[in-house]
């Protein structure tokens, strides 16, 4: 899965900002946390769920389980506004 590209991001702060610059289904901006911003990130380029799971866990001190949830939770608002090309 990938983020499509007419979705463009830019980090103002402490957030990152998505707007949709083409996209039919979302007209909107979604205002992302560091957490969301790392799996967005890793959305810029093709890789899967587990993938972004094992990236976080990397990085983040937190149980599998809690960023495997907090993955599917970002996934599914992206998904929700037609963000993921899968």
């Amino acid at each position: 899965m990938k983020l499509k590209s007419d979705f463009i991001t830019q980090v103002i702060g402490d957030r990152q900002y998505m707007v949709s610059t083409g996209a039919k289904s979302f007209k909107g901006m979604i205002s992302s946390n560091k957490t969301a911003a790392f799996i967005v990130d890793c959305l810029k380029e093709e890789t899967t769920e587990e993938a972004i799971v094992d990236k976080m866990y990397a990085k983040y001190d937190a149980s599998r389980e809690k960023l495997t949830a907090d993955v599917k939770k970002v996934l599914g608002i992206l998904r929700s506004v037609g963000a993921l090309e899968e």
